[in-house]
């Protein structure tokens, strides 16, 4: 029994390196255990006997499994996200061992970083939400036709992908309530992903980003909104510009404001050419009361608009879709 333990032992390891692990089953000491059977007192032939068996068993069990390796190591295997074909010359790749921010990431954080040296505190929207937050307390009537510019993904039980990081404003104004009896106003600033139901093209994409601000006080102006908004976009843009605004219509603001900005020329902007960047107005009264704030007492302003239109302009990218493409000709720009 000790001489088949030995053998058992030393064919186990010759089958764990061999590339024909099968040719093992014919070395001279396995067949040499089947001789010494016939040596045997009758009474030992039959544990003996099992114990080969056994010992045969183990050693088939460790073949298949070695052969089981053997065979998916000569397998050649497709790396499908690779982003070329194995019959094409391979791109150049980012840097081995080397990440680097996605742009929206990378400028989000700058917008964040501007508003919060304003002195705006920085809160991330939802990407679930429900109708009360979406519409209801942001002053759209049920039914009410304005509704359908906000085109977004709804689940068969009722929740909402946010079209707009407005749907944020009304837990903003509950959560600042103490702030307004403390320091007197509320100053935050939303940012967050959002989705509508759109036709994709150059300028159109389903999901995309956006930043919101939220400011209330005692004695907040359209003024403090204009002045804000202005020196928002030249220290994003590192120069002085103009801005104008027009007459829009939004249900949680009023009024509603169009605000534009001059091209600005170190991004080869022409005098005259303006572009149309966000929403904004003095928050309605209704928003202030779903919230439970006095809009006898106190009043506010709001605004909010997308990064990639930031981005793009900033860059010169002409094609949103870019930003969700993944292509790494497109973010190796940025590395």
């Amino acid at each position: 029994m000790q001489n088949i333990d030995e053998i058992k032992k030393q064919l186990l390891s010759q089958i764990i390196i061999s590339d024909n692990p099968r040719e093992v089953l014919k070395v001279p000491e396995l067949k040499q255990l089947y001789i010494v059977i016939k040596t045997l007192p009758e009474t030992d032939r039959g544990s003996y006997g099992k114990s080969i068996n056994e010992l045969k068993m183990v050693l088939e069990s460790a073949i298949k499994s070695r052969e089981a390796e053997l065979e998916d190591s000569s397998v050649e295997y497709i790396d499908v996200t690779a982003p070329w074909d194995v019959n094409s010359k391979p791109i150049e790749l980012l840097p081995t061992g080397m990440g680097s921010q996605h742009p929206l990431t990378r400028e989000i954080e700058n917008v964040i970083d501007i508003f919060t040296r304003m002195g705006f505190e920085a809160t991330e929207s939802r990407q679930i939400d429900d109708d009360h937050h979406m519409f209801e307390t942001l002053n759209f009537p049920k039914n009410h036709p304005a509704r359908d510019g906000y085109d977004t993904f709804i689940t068969d039980d009722g929740y909402i992908s946010p079209a707009h990081t407005s749907t944020m404003q009304n837990r903003i104004l509950i959560d600042g309530k103490g702030k307004l009896e403390d320091k007197g106003q509320i100053g935050v600033v939303a940012y967050g992903r959002c989705f509508r139901n759109e036709d994709i093209d150059a300028t159109h994409e389903h999901t995309f980003y956006q930043y919101e601000g939220v400011f209330v006080s005692e004695s907040a102006t359209l003024g403090q909104m204009l002045g804000t908004l202005r020196s928002f976009f030249e220290a994003y843009y590192g120069q002085k510009l103009k801005i104008r605004t027009q007459p829009s219509y939004f249900p949680f603001v009023e009024p509603g404001l169009e605000f534009a900005i001059e091209k600005p020329s170190e991004l080869d902007g022409k005098p005259g050419e303006w572009l149309e960047m966000l929403g904004c107005g003095m928050i309605h009264p209704n928003v202030l009361l779903a919230a439970g704030i006095d809009p006898k007492k106190y009043r506010g302003f709001a605004w909010g608009g997308g990064i990639e239109r930031l981005v793009m302009l900033k860059y010169g990218i002409e094609d949103i879709r870019h930003f969700e493409s993944g292509k790494l000709q497109f973010l190796r720009k940025f590395v």
